[in-house]
């Protein structure tokens, strides 16, 4: 009886402690003087508690930004689990964290371990010098000059995708999948010089592991929420995020697609060519045959390689096909915008002696602002995420945020805010007419982010998504049937911006 009592007392003890922890975090920054949102915070999810089945973390942060923005607060705290978090409401001061002063707020973190989970050092994770010098190497692989040699291998992938939907049409088709389809085999055509053929068999591998990356269970966002803790002692220990099936089968495709490509001399017009010049060189050689310095002579080990492979093809394939999935729902719903594009698109063809070449694709002004419409209102990435890596005060103020505070920037709702956008939930392309967009601030529309971090891929995600839906509009219209929802909701087990279910339209030839 007298060790149950000694027990009971310990735990008692333990909980208690526990608990007053868990309060203190919550209270961080009341206890700091800083304003922050309304809502009570759960004890152990924060502000996130909804975000596991009932609400995708974009409504959520549209709420605590709302709340925030109606006291006329610039930045507020909140508690994004148990880690005390930062969120902005002011456009001014989104620009001075990511461009003015980004020299304090490089890094986004991300945890990332390249020794223990090896794929999770990509360029969108790391950190400080190791970003930049990666940073440095392959910018060179973005240019336009590059996308233009890769545009004859996406078209390649277009034509075969045309041929599937010209099997498919005048009926009722789930489009969120076959756009998926789609976008896999250009990535994984262009990151690994493979033919997946996922639109003939909707099973393959790369769907599949592809697939796996944007699942997120409570395990996962345990050792997330642990990892974003305590980066150090989850290194030490090993902490891996990456799924196992995930990580031995991309591994396994880069060691195999690499040793192919050095053993034969293969040289193709693709990303994984272009990573190999660096990995052997650690330089690229222009479009002339002459070398091009990578800004930094040191080459990329097979793990770093494998890394930056990954990172291109889940951020290529998913967030390029929801936003062709979005922007065709769109159409459909509007359908004397999608009368209006496809007249653009046709005319531009017309006028370019009917090819539809890299510069037609990127510089047609009605799809650039159909799209930027569709970005608005479905940012792939709802939230932007900085830390800064000393204390710094905000700029007119007394206020002080802590050096690796988690800052977030709430793209989402920035983007559905009345007083940048009126109507925010109406499609409206006119938005980005160039005298419309000169009436905004324009730090109020950030898809891809801003400033030296701007997502490097941006302009190959862009020129997927163009040539997809100019092969698609050209050729079909686009229709709701019963089954296409009046209003799309967010899939809260997504960590990107994903509808809950599938995009069903009726297609028809032109």
């Amino acid at each position: 009886m007298v060790l149950f009592s000694y027990v009971l007392t310990g735990v008692v003890f333990l909980v208690s402690i526990a608990y007053l922890y868990l309060r203190s975090r919550h209270n961080y920054w009341r206890d700091r003087g800083f304003p922050y949102v309304r809502e009570k915070p759960h004890l152990l999810y924060g502000h996130m508690e909804k975000s596991f089945t009932k609400k995708h973390a974009s409504y959520i942060n549209q709420d605590l930004y709302k709340d925030l923005k109606s006291r006329g607060e610039a930045i507020g705290g909140m508690s994004f689990f148990m880690i005390p978090g930062l969120i902005t409401t002011d456009p001014e001061l989104v620009k001075t964290i990511l461009v003015k002063d980004f020299n304090v707020f490089h890094d986004r973190g991300v945890y990332n371990d390249a020794k223990s989970d090896p794929l999770s050092a990509h360029l969108f994770a790391l950190e400080g010098q190791e970003w930049r010098v990666l940073r440095q190497k392959l910018t060179p692989t973005f240019t336009s000059g590059r996308m233009k040699q890769m545009f004859g291998t996406i078209q390649q992938v277009a034509d075969e995708f045309l041929k599937y939907m010209n099997e498919n049409c005048h009926r009722e088709i789930e489009m969120k999948d076959v756009l998926a389809r789609f976008t896999t085999d250009v990535i994984g055509t262009c990151a690994f010089g493979i033919e997946c053929n996922t639109l003939k068999d909707p099973e393959s591998d790369f769907r599949k592991y592809g697939n796996m990356v944007f699942e997120q269970d409570v395990i996962t966002v345990v050792k997330f929420v642990f990892a974003s803790l305590y980066k150090n002692l989850a290194k030490r220990i090993g902490v891996k995020l990456t799924n196992e099936g995930v990580e031995r089968f991309f591994l396994q495709v880069v060691r195999d697609t690499v040793e192919y490509r050095e053993k034969n001399n293969v040289q193709r017009n693709d990303f994984m060519n272009l990573l190999l010049q660096i990995k052997n060189k650690g330089r690229l050689d222009d479009q002339d045959g002459e070398s091009v310095t990578a800004k930094g002579d040191v080459g990329l080990t097979q793990n770093e390689l494998a890394a930056q492979a990954f990172v291109f093809f889940i951020a290529g394939f998913e967030t390029s096909s929801t936003t062709m999935n979005f922007c065709l729902y769109e159409l459909a719903m509007n359908p004397e915008i999608q009368e209006r594009l496809r007249e653009e698109i046709n005319q531009a063809v017309d006028e370019n002696d009917g090819q539809v070449t890299y510069e037609m694709v990127m510089n047609n002004q009605y799809l650039d602002n159909v799209i930027n419409e569709t970005l608005r209102k479905y940012p792939p990435v709802e939230s932007l995420s900085r830390v800064p890596m000393y204390d710094y005060t905000i700029p007119g103020t007394k206020l002080v945020i802590p050096k690796d505070t988690f800052i977030q920037i709430p793209v989402y709702a920035m983007q559905h805010d009345e007083e940048f956008y009126p109507e925010p939930e109406r499609f409206n392309p006119d938005r980005f007419l160039p005298e419309e967009v000169k009436k905004r601030h324009p730090y109020t529309f950030l898809p891809f982010g801003e400033g030296p971090r701007v997502c490097i891929g941006l302009r190959f995600g862009v020129m997927q998504a163009k040539l997809g839906l100019i092969t698609l509009l050209r050729n079909f219209r686009f229709s709701p049937t019963s089954r296409t929802p009046s209003q799309i909701v967010f899939d809260p087990k997504s960590f990107i911006i994903s509808p809950s279910t599938g995009n069903y339209l009726k297609v028809d030839k032109v």
